[in-house]
């Protein structure tokens, strides 16, 4: 077999596919970049629309928060076709690479994103859009703090004010919450969102430095896609069990007759809506874990707390969400503390470029100055000759 497989010509057996290029060039400057290009734009694309396709579903009668959860996981695998396509050897094995230990950590992993989404979806169908992105962007001072226990991040002063900031900008909206409440949502229900959303963005903070630790072993793009296929996976399990316990297709059905309640738009509206946001929150999770794999967990989590600001004025713009004197200081809070983080990496990236210039710059004086000494060691040599 090993001859056979040695006679194949190298021609055939050495092209890889564009997409298998691209996958294993994460280490490569240009593959890394376009990497990253991508999942930038997933990341935009994918957190946008997923968030306001997920509260448009419940302001026009949708009434499930079992379907919403499994939509957030179960479109994993439209996953399976890029995986597919940047195999390099058509007889090469999915998830070779896959440890009994990787696996139960992705399946665990996967659980613990199953009961984040559901604690997401609680907290959309009793806030409005604004309300719950500005909540959800505490994840950033959660991530910050589980970054310096997990993943050892060292934490500045920035990184600190960061923390105070967003901490205040959760409580003024919790303060400042009764003027907010959607009509026909209780003080209790608005609550029960208020802590299902925070619940969510700790979930989520936790989530992003553990796969970073997951993630220092590997080297392939590729592993990141199966891994994100296997925790995906786990997810849409966790909520179809979830669904058929605890009566989510009863409300499904309900959701369907229109005429009783249910989704307002008509049928094709309706799974319209779920396919699409559907795919978006495939999109939303896989630049989400793109970036965890290329750069950091916290530079993850400050490119979501950027785009839950937008979704603020999303919620504005396409919802009509209230935008009170409360809101509008707790967005500012946000984006204080946003752009007091970029600042803070800024400062340290130019620190860090200052002090490789100065150790190039030690090294090469160094080689000039062994060069010129062993230039005149081997003059005198020649002199006593």
């Amino acid at each position: 077999m090993e001859v056979q497989e040695s006679r194949v010509a190298p021609g055939r057996q050495g092209r890889p596919s564009l997409m298998a290029k691209l996958f294993r060039g994460a280490s490569d400057r240009s593959g890394h970049r376009l990497l990253l290009a991508i999942n930038y734009g997933l990341l935009l694309v994918g957190t946008l629309s997923s968030s306001i396709l997920s509260r448009f579903y419940y302001i026009h009668g949708g009434s499930s928060r079992w379907l919403t959860t499994l939509i957030q996981s179960s479109a994993f695998p439209l996953l399976l076709l890029p995986i597919f396509s940047s195999r390099s050897n058509a007889s090469s094995p999915l998830f070779s690479t896959f440890t009994p230990r990787l696996l139960l950590l992705c399946v665990s992993i996967g659980l613990l994103n199953g009961v984040n989404n559901l604690l997401f979806s609680w907290g959309i169908s009793y806030l409005p859009l604004s309300t719950s992105s500005l909540i959800l962007s505490s994840q950033l001072a959660f991530t910050l703090f589980l970054s310096v226990l997990l993943v050892r991040q060292t934490i500045t002063f920035i990184n600190l004010n960061c923390v105070i900031l967003l901490t205040l900008s959760a409580i003024l909206l919790a303060v400042g919450s009764n003027s907010d409440r959607p009509d026909g949502t209780t003080e209790l229900q608005f609550f029960m969102g208020f802590l299902a959303t925070l619940g969510a963005a700790l979930l989520f903070a936790l989530y992003l430095p553990l796969m970073k630790l997951v993630y220092l072993g590997l080297s392939k793009y590729k592993t990141v896609m199966e891994m994100q296929v296997i925790m995906q996976a786990s997810a849409t399990v966790f909520a179809l069990v979830g669904m058929v316990a605890g009566g989510g297709v009863a409300e499904v059905r309900k959701d369907m007759r229109e005429e009783r309640g249910g989704f307002d738009l008509g049928l094709g509206v309706y799974w319209g809506t779920v396919g699409v946001t559907a795919v978006c929150w495939q999109m939303c999770f896989m630049g989400t874990a793109g970036l965890v794999f290329l750069t950091s967990s916290l530079n993850s989590g400050v490119c979501m707390t950027a785009l839950l600001s937008l979704n603020v004025l999303g919620g504005v713009v396409v919802f009509g969400d209230a935008f009170g004197a409360e809101k509008a200081v707790s967005m500012a809070l946000c984006l204080w503390a946003f752009s007091s983080y970029l600042y803070g990496e800024y400062r340290s990236r130019e620190r860090e470029v200052e002090e490789e210039y100065c150790k190039e710059m030690d090294r090469l004086g160094s080689e000039s100055g062994d060069a010129d000494g062993g230039e005149e060691e081997g003059q005198h040599g020649g002199s006593l000759v």
